[in-house]
């Protein structure tokens, strides 16, 4: 089930951006633009939304004032060109904030941290609506742009500036980025950093020993600085 969306943005190109993005995504849902946020309050009155795209700044009734109205707000995630916009929104407990002008790879970042919320939450119908919003990302291999999806992926190594990604069916790509670069666009709940050089697929790991992650015939080391997190996100003690 899709996650309705509502985009509260008085920018045209802003407001352009945003429908772009959210098109590309078929679990996401864009059922309303609203260019003030008396005409968003209106819309919330008689109709339910998932997830709320807020602009701060904005004429009449800002960003941080129309959150303040909201008795029970779901999902927001602020777009600002403002970084110092970003604080105050936190605590209205909004789920992230993107800087304008929004990259698609953090948008992805954005949408991936309202997932990982909403599986914490209690409220069934929430979790009904998760899985899967994105289960796949964009790489580029020389001039070619290929769609990878996540269950296909073993590990990812790094090389420098260049990144070496392992599939399951013994098939590689290298791409010209850095693991924190494409660590920002995996869902955390499927992957994990384990070392400097590596990110692996949580589904993937056959086996752990005391230092390495085991994937198929591959031994991975695991860094010192990562081994705690690894750990405490395979639920070791």
């Amino acid at each position: 089930m899709a996650l309705k969306c509502l985009i509260v943005e008085d920018e045209k190109l802003a407001q352009d951006v945003l429908i772009k993005y959210i098109s590309l995504i078929p679990s996401l849902q864009l059922v309303h633009c609203s260019s003030s946020g008396s005409d968003a309050i209106s819309y919330l009155h008689t109709n339910n939304i998932d997830l709320i795209f807020l602009d701060i700044n904005m004429p009449e009734l800002s960003g941080i004032e129309f959150l303040k109205t909201l008795l029970n707000p779901p999902h927001v995630i602020i777009t600002t060109a403002y970084s110092e916009y970003a604080l105050e929104g936190y605590e209205y407990s909004v789920c992230d904030y993107l800087l304008k002008p929004i990259r698609y790879e953090r948008f992805i970042k954005a949408i991936n941290k309202v997932i990982d919320l909403d599986k914490q939450s209690t409220i069934p119908s929430l979790n009904q609506s998760l899985t899967p919003i994105i289960d796949y990302l964009f790489i580029k291999e020389d001039n070619l742009v290929q769609k990878i999806f996540f269950k296909d992926l073993l590990y990812m190594q790094a090389f420098g500036n260049y990144l070496k990604i392992f599939f399951k069916e013994s098939k590689t790509i290298v791409t010209r980025s850095t693991l924190t670069d494409i660590e920002s666009q995996l869902p955390g709940n499927l992957f994990l950093r384990v070392h400097k050089s590596f990110i692996v697929a949580i589904n993937s790991i056959d086996k752990i020993s005391y230092n390495q992650i085991h994937i198929k015939e591959t031994a991975i080391p695991i860094g010192t600085t990562y081994k705690q997190e690894v750990l405490k996100k395979i639920k070791i003690k």
